[in-house]
């Protein structure tokens, strides 16, 4: 077979060179609408505001001092007009302070020292309005005082992380389990033939169904709630070393505590150079464990579609197949599945090697943190897709009553358990329950009349046997509607 010989094919235009940029991956490209709220949490110029924010406001803690003095004897004491300019660098961070800092960071090669130098230019620039008795041009030594880089980076990726779960991920997690709970509450009621092992088993209700997995996911919600978000501000190994040389009379622990827990954030007494990060080890597992319950509702869901259970409701316009226009295919839910299985993935890898650094302190974490932001976009976009894909469906309740009209055999449980409740309150003939009902329905399909005749015949209590002789298969969902109204 003859091969193409590339080099006489015509050079292609560099899709590398197109301005504005081209995304490499989907989150920043076709998915970006869905993701977006999480750049202003977990993207690079995210993590520079947080150091930004970190470094502003320990400068503002040294010179503000404790009830027993200044932090750093001599520090000058900032107004409110200074610290409201230094804290507005912080909340006016966007396009052009990125771009001066990518800039800084060019020269230093270096993220948390262009941070330094960045904040350093804004005190050196104090604006005429703080007036020329302002000390801000005479403090650039107090920024990043006695610290490390990994002093600003824990604590502004916990401040990240917080806010990207707290105003983003946990809202929308939250409003697709109530969204699967009113489903639930909806249809209660509406009959389902269950299929244990993919074969026709005790009915339940749809209803019940939706509800087992909307308090699954409700119980990892509530885990993520309850996340702690830990941070550290000691030094290069943990020890307050720097801090202690340069101004022994402070008690730097309880500074730096109060520090930590006044940026909202749980202080970390005991680490080496970086925060142990075992906090976020925890969190991410609850997260993946949650995109693992909803991976379940998620192909359940398929299952249902494929059965016939659901229907779908088709988008004007839209095109189910290329080829085959009658076609309608549950892609929300194949979407969502294969967002959460890469969000998984990444978060199972944040999970396992954030636990572990060498000795007092390696860089393994420094590129790995940064692929938080991807692990948190794929289950949000999950989230979305699963949202969407359940708003377009609607129960067929024509297709579940035939379902369940069609496979009498299933209430075989019910009838072999009221013999054996007789048989303990003595009454007589109701040997051998389970291997009666076994031999009649096991590899048979039977009729409603074939299964009253045999209830007829089996010398059952009257109030027993009229029980059963008036059971269906859409009646025999025990307390399925019960459950979903009272533990939802």
């Amino acid at each position: 077979m003859p091969t193409s010989d590339l080099s006489s094919e015509p050079t292609r235009a560099s899709l590398a060179d197109v301005t504005p940029a081209i995304a490499l991956g989907p989150l920043d490209g076709r998915y970006r609408s869905t993701v977006a709220p999480l750049v202003d949490h977990l993207s690079e110029a995210a993590l520079n505001r947080e150091r930004l924010h970190v470094e502003v406001e320990w400068l503002v803690a040294l010179t503000d001092g404790t009830a027993d003095g200044p932090v750093v004897p001599g520090a000058p004491r900032l107004s409110d007009a200074e610290k409201a300019y230094l804290r507005d660098v912080v909340t006016t961070f966007s396009g052009d302070g990125i771009a001066e800092m990518a800039e800084i960071e060019r020269e230093t090669v270096h993220d948390v020292k262009a941070v330094e130098y960045f904040l350093k230019r804004r005190l050196a620039a104090a604006p005429a309005a703080l007036g020329d008795a302002t000390v801000l041009p005479g403090v650039g030594e107090l920024v990043h005082f006695a610290c490390t880089s990994e002093d600003v980076n824990n604590l502004s990726y916990a401040l990240m992380v917080r806010g990207a779960v707290q105003q983003v991920w946990l809202p929308a997690a939250t409003a697709l389990v109530e969204q699967i709970a009113e489903m639930a509450r909806e249809h209660a009621s509406v009959p389902m033939l269950s299929r244990t092992h993919g074969q026709p088993a005790t009915p339940t209700t749809v209803g019940k169904e939706l509800a087992v997995l909307a308090h699954r996911l409700r119980r990892q919600v509530r885990r993520v709630e309850s996340a702690e978000y830990l941070g550290k501000l000691n030094g290069a190994t943990g020890t307050y070393g720097a801090h202690v040389v340069a101004v022994p009379g402070t008690d730097w622990p309880t500074v730096s505590k109060a520090f930590v827990e006044g940026l909202g954030l749980t202080w970390n007494p005991l680490t080496t150079q970086i925060e142990s990060h075992d906090w976020q080890s925890e969190l991410y597992a609850d997260i993946a464990r949650f995109n693992r319950i909803l991976h379940n509702l998620a192909t359940d869901v398929w299952t249902y579609i494929s059965l016939g259970f659901f229907k779908q409701i088709p988008v004007p316009g839209a095109t189910g197949s290329s080829t085959m226009p009658h076609k309608v295919n549950p892609i929300r839910f194949e979407n969502a599945e294969a967002n959460l299985e890469i969000s998984c993935a990444l978060l199972d890898t944040l999970s396992a090697t954030l636990v572990t650094s060498r000795l007092q302190r390696d860089l393994t974490d420094s590129t790995t943190q940064r692929n938080i932001g991807p692990a948190f976009g794929h289950s949000l976009l999950a989230i979305d897709n699963v949202r969407r894909g359940l708003k377009a469906l609607a129960v067929n309740g024509d297709l579940l009553a035939d379902d369940l009209d069609g496979n009498w055999e299933v209430l075989g449980e019910a009838v072999q358990s009221a013999m054996r409740a007789a048989s303990v309150a003595g009454v007589e003939g109701m040997e051998n329950p389970y291997e009666r009902l076994k031999e009649l329905t096991r590899g048979h399909r039977i009729t409603g009349e074939d299964m009253r005749t045999f209830v007829a015949g089996l010398g059952l209590p009257d109030d027993v046997a009229a029980r059963l002789a008036a059971m269906t298969p859409g009646s025999y969902v025990g307390l399925a509607e019960r459950l979903v109204a009272e533990y939802l």
